[in-house]
């Protein structure tokens, strides 16, 4: 009774077609190589204009100046080169973690980034930088009925 006559078991693969995978593979292997080299190159922007209210600046805060010319001013103090051991050594930056940055419209970026990184690895969690405000052309609007 245990045997079945005419009824063949259906048996499951013996091994695994891996064809479709490899197709797969290397269609996205050639996606891939052909957008990497999209990803790599950066690409050219025009960083927006700045129309910010203007930030008032207490007399008591830390102020580091990036000039132009690439020098770093603490204060009063020239710091260029010696950023980290500045704000890692002075009391108040290590009390206040709080640190405004003013920048050169023409200060390079990498010099910023250098304030920057010195002020993160010093122990700064506030980092305020400081804009000219856009003089706007527009005049103030009237009010209605005067002219």
């Amino acid at each position: 009774m245990g045997a079945s006559v005419g009824r063949s078991r259906r048996r499951g693969f013996r091994d695994i077609n891996i064809t479709p995978l490899v197709d797969v593979m290397l269609v996205l292997l050639v996606v891939f190589m052909v957008t990497a080299p999209l990803l790599a190159t950066g690409l050219k922007i025009d960083l927006p204009n700045v129309q910010a209210p203007n930030t008032p600046v207490k007399d008591g805060q830390l102020l580091v100046t990036v000039t132009a010319e690439g020098r770093v001013m603490f204060g009063e103090d020239d710091v260029t080169g010696k950023v980290f051991e500045s704000f890692s050594q002075n009391p108040r930056v290590q009390q206040e973690r709080e640190l405004y940055i003013r920048a050169d419209t023409n200060a390079r970026y990498g010099n910023v980034a250098e304030v920057v990184a010195a002020a993160r690895r010093s122990g700064v969690v506030s980092l305020n930088l400081l804009v000219e405000p856009e003089a706007s052309d527009e005049s103030e609007p009237s009010e209605p009925g005067k002219p």
